[in-house]
């Protein structure tokens, strides 16, 4: 085995992940792909997104890092002006059929982003998936890298550059692309306390080639007024049960939807709160969802199961909610009873999902009578 010029030994498995996904990108030579993120992309999402464009660039193969929602985030904001990160939002209602040859995933499966139905429209065939969540059963690519032992999903992408698809040198592109794929394990794995043996190796390898100064200014973006509001309205309407605490923050705009994991993490920095849910009605150009994230420590409570029991399925069959170790998210969208309503018709709508969604987890936890 192959030793690394910083003396990391790829793993065995990893090494032929790698070398599955190179002999597809050389069959896939000179296309254009689509690199489909969350809506709300996060660092560990760009830098992934990064990676597989600076990748497959190799193989001439051009690529659109895309998303479909917003990008509010303080330190997601930093991470792609510093480091030259281009990403596009798609506002077209339809993706024109000869756009692309191919979509990936990265951080994802699809379950995540409102690009999924437009591409199949599209005809534009699901090429990768490289995510460390749990399987969601939502996409059938022609390769499928999927490890829910991992942290980040940066780590994952950190062994294909181990393994020789972009053996990294002391130049500008690829210093950008160490310390954003060093923020995406800092920021997926809670600065790495919840990091796995894999995310360290990859930290390891990648810090010789990251740009401190650059990081440290990206992880020190300070809280934007609007985010320290939506955390008072949580610490106000928080319910703790059972070690659950629970807060609806009411309406958000698209803009502050970053807000909400923002404010979980907050919440379970209290004494006795082992897991914390946030959640608010998004405000939409023209539609409303519910949008919540949820944050634990404890070793027993599994994000992906506990959201997709509690909340169940919509009509097509894909979960409402779902994801990894210590965290996850989940999204609702209101349909019909989406729109701007007066004030009243508005209060009455959220108090009922309100009430709805609590009850839901209360009853998960069995705790629905206390």
């Amino acid at each position: 085995m192959k030793k690394e010029s910083n003396g990391i030994s790829p793993n065995v498995d990893s090494t032929r992940m790698a070398g599955q996904l190179a002999n597809l990108l050389k069959e896939r030579g000179g296309e254009r792909h689509i690199v489909v993120l969350q809506d709300f992309p996060d660092p560990d999402a760009i830098s992934c997104g990064f990676a597989y464009r600076c990748i497959a660039a190799q193989w001439g193969i051009e690529c659109d890092l895309v998303y479909g929602g917003r990008i509010s985030h303080q330190e997601n904001i930093a991470m792609v002006n510093l480091l030259n990160i281009t990403v596009t939002l798609c506002e077209l209602e339809e993706i024109p059929p000869d756009r692309y040859q191919g979509s990936v995933f990265v951080d994802g499966q699809g379950t995540t982003s409102c690009l999924v139905d437009r591409l199949e429209r599209a005809r534009v065939p699901v090429l990768i998936v490289v995510d460390h969540h749990a399987q969601q059963d939502r996409l059938q690519p022609l390769f499928a890298d999927i490890r829910p032992s991992v942290g980040a999903c940066a780590s994952i992408f950190v062994e294909y550059l181990c393994d020789g698809l972009l053996p990294l040198v002391s130049k500008t592109e690829h210093r950008n692309l160490a310390t954003a794929l060093m923020h995406g394990i800092i920021s997926e794995t809670g600065a790495l306390i919840e990091a796995q043996a894999q995310d360290f190796t990859a930290a390891a390898y990648l810090q010789p080639f990251c740009d401190r100064e650059l990081l440290n200014e990206i992880l020190h973006q300070q809280r934007s007024q609007k985010v320290m509001e939506v955390i008072r309205v949580a610490l106000e309407n928080r319910v703790i049960r059972s070690g659950y605490c629970i807060s609806g923050v009411g309406y958000l705009r698209a803009a502050d939807r970053d807000a909400l994991p923002q404010a979980a993490d907050f919440l379970l920095t209290e004494e006795m709160v082992h897991t914390a849910i946030v959640f608010g009605i998004v405000l939409g150009d023209r539609e409303e969802e519910i949008h919540g994230s949820l944050r634990t420590t404890k070793l027993t409570v599994s994000p992906d199961q506990f959201l997709k029991e509690s909340l169940g399925k919509m009509v097509g069959g894909s979960h409402y909610g779902g994801g990894k170790a210590r965290a996850g998210g989940f999204e609702i969208p209101l349909g019909f009873l989406s729109g701007h309503d007066d004030p009243d018709l508005a209060k009455l709508k959220w108090d009922t999902f309100n009430a709805k969604i609590q009850k839901k987890f209360f009853t998960k936890i069995g705790a629905e009578d206390e």
